[in-house]
């Protein structure tokens, strides 16, 4: 990830062409609430954050109000001290970062969540490298999820997300073509994990961190 400050990311916003996801990591605090989310936005749209409204879907998902420029399409989540979000033209993204802890309880999640396969894998796994496929995994299915418009809600069992040969592939979406969809890891740091799910071609990912 390159370097950036608020001040410059006016000028990166110009420049975001329609093959490309821009994504932003920055320092968050939860009584910021969507305060960072909005002065963003308001660099790609243009105006002042204050300007900037947004919309809550049926399912929690915040989208901008349709008096805005509707080619624009974002997603955002936190953890711990960092956010991402993810801005694209004629996009929908999903996006989620979790912060690196043990989750002793990790296959009794995946057995009452996840899909068989998933399952399996996990299980095959060595107790060591259990947890840190477990988060991959997680944020995975949570990208898709969210770039779907559902979340959790969807159903964490409704897809099957696999490591193949060191790359997360979307392997199965119930009532959707998983060939169809971009999942990719994000590089966040040792103590995070992080992915971007996408329907639709391929695009170069461009990533910063925002300076505060």
């Amino acid at each position: 990830m390159k370097s950036t400050d608020m001040q410059s990311i006016g000028l990166i916003a110009q420049r975001l062409r329609d093959d490309e996801v821009h994504v932003f990591r920055l320092s968050y605090q939860r009584q910021q609430k969507r305060n960072p989310l909005q002065q963003l936005l308001g660099a790609y749209l243009g105006i002042s954050s204050d300007d900037v409204a947004l919309v809550d879907g049926e399912f929690g998902r915040p989208a901008l109000d349709p008096a805005h420029d509707a080619s624009l399409g974002f997603n955002w989540s936190h953890s711990g001290d960092y956010a991402l979000i993810a801005i694209g033209r004629h996009l929908t993204p999903g996006i989620d970062i979790e912060r690196r802890r043990d989750r002793a309880r990790a296959l009794d999640i995946a057995e009452h969540y996840f899909c068989k396969a998933e399952l399996a894998a996990l299980n095959a796994l060595q107790a060591e490298t259990r947890n840190v496929a477990f988060l991959e995994l997680w944020t995975a299915k949570e990208a898709v999820l969210k770039a779907v418009g559902r979340g959790i809600a969807f159903g964490l069992d409704r897809l099957h997300v696999a490591n193949v040969h060191g790359q997360l592939m979307l392997q199965w979406l119930d009532g959707d073509d998983a060939l169809a969809w971009q999942l990719q890891r994000l590089d966040v740091g040792d103590d995070y994990f992080a992915a971007l799910a996408w329907r639709g071609p391929a695009r170069q990912i461009q990533s910063w961190i925002v300076a505060t």
